[in-house]
């Protein structure tokens, strides 16, 4: 089996899971969520794009229902052993055949958790769900039971989140050496892939951002690519991943001289980003973060340009997003916890002014202050 951590490191989180069930009063739990999957078993898909769901029960025991293309990547990927494929066919009913699937685990008039919230678990699929089993178990919301073990990481999942950050790190090294005046945005969207996938990393979860010109104002991807003028800004947010665990980077590089507002929206960026690694410690909250970012971003006089969140967690993900919970918003209670991964990003755009500049990287919490798993300086890049 490929497997990326030892048999205890799974038995090690099952555990973890099936006592928050008991906490819960569930005798099994339903998962939709890949992130889940993959967590428990070391099950890697993209599979999970069509209807499969993985059962833990509270004894531990663990059952798949997948398609048939799917099977002998369970069997390769996963700890799995108890396998069940639904049938492709004209009118096929999964949701009728996981119900099956769960009569005979002993299900029956028992109390499941399930993750409704869950990119696998789409709303037709969870209607179908709904109907098959009214009337023979007890559904609980369950999306965050998972979620909350696994954003805590382990030693040997840090590892990878190091290696993440070496990988990101090499990415804006072969980014900035395709970067001048007069290079295409694909050449160096094409370099900072490579240097991931060279380093022996993977697709990220969602698409690489890159936009200059009018561009750089944008936080998401877009179809389309130019060439740098002779003065210009770049803006790149991209991860470093490895066996799927992201590593976070955001930048604005600047072509040409640098405008006022640019060096303005840099001494913020900057003094912000001090502000959160302060709050980024134990016994402090996600909404603190995100408070010592706004405070620092509008005594500067960007309130306008900013948003209205600073970060969020990393860990294994798969697309459509690298994004994970908790993030850094406005009075969020989550605790922060050692052990846990985030990105702190620091964007502001400034519309009237056409002017963009982003700041971010991603940390380890740590006992006593969080560790950058980038080794790049942040000092503004002119090229």
């Amino acid at each position: 089996m490929a497997l990326h951590f030892n048999r205890a490191e799974y038995d090690r989180r099952i555990a973890a899971v099936t006592s928050a069930m008991a906490t819960e009063g569930l005798d099994g739990l339903l998962m939709f969520q890949q992130e889940s999957m993959y967590y428990l078993t070391g099950y890697d898909t993209f599979g999970f794009c069509f209807f499969q769901c993985l059962y833990l029960g509270a004894d531990g025991r663990l059952a798949l229902l997948t398609r048939s293309p799917d099977l002998r990547q369970a069997r390769h990927t996963s700890i799995i052993a108890d396998i069940r494929i639904w049938t492709d066919e004209a009118g096929a009913k999964p949701a009728t055949q996981l119900r099956d699937m769960l009569e005979s685990l002993g299900c029956k008039a028992k109390r499941l958790g399930i993750e409704n919230q869950s990119y696998g678990l789409t709303h037709f699929n969870g209607k179908q769900v709904d109907a098959a089993l009214d009337g023979f178990c007890r559904l609980s919301d369950a999306s965050d039971l998972v979620n909350m073990i696994r954003v805590v990481k382990s030693p040997a999942e840090l590892k990878y989140v190091r290696k993440a950050g070496e990988l990101g790190d090499l990415a804006f090294k072969a980014a900035l050496r395709k970067t001048k005046a007069g290079a295409d945005e694909g050449d160096i969207l094409a370099a900072q892939q490579a240097a991931v996938f060279a380093g022996g990393g993977d697709y990220p979860a969602n698409e690489f951002i890159i936009g200059s010109g009018p561009d750089a104002l944008l936080c998401r991807y877009k179809s389309g690519r130019r060439k740098l003028g002779k003065r210009d800004q770049l803006t790149l947010e991209w991860a470093g991943v490895y066996r799927h665990y992201h590593a976070a980077y955001m930048r604005t590089v600047i072509i040409g001289k640098p405008s006022k507002h640019h060096a303005a929206m840099d001494e913020a960026a900057r003094e912000a980003l001090a502000a959160v690694e302060e709050q980024m410690v134990p016994g402090r909250t996600a909404g603190d973060v995100f408070a010592a970012h706004a405070r620092v971003m509008d005594a500067n006089g960007m309130k306008n340009h900013r948003l209205n969140a600073c970060g969020y967690s990393l860990g294994a993900k798969f697309t459509p997003s690298w994004m994970d919970n908790p993030m850094f918003y406005k009075d969020n209670p989550v605790e922060i916890q050692p052990g846990m991964v985030f990105f702190a990003h620091m964007i502001l755009m400034n519309s009237d002014a056409g002017a963009a500049f982003c700041l971010g990287r991603t940390y380890i919490v740590g006992a006593k202050k969080p560790e950058s798993v980038s080794k790049a300086s942040l000092e503004m890049v002119v090229r």
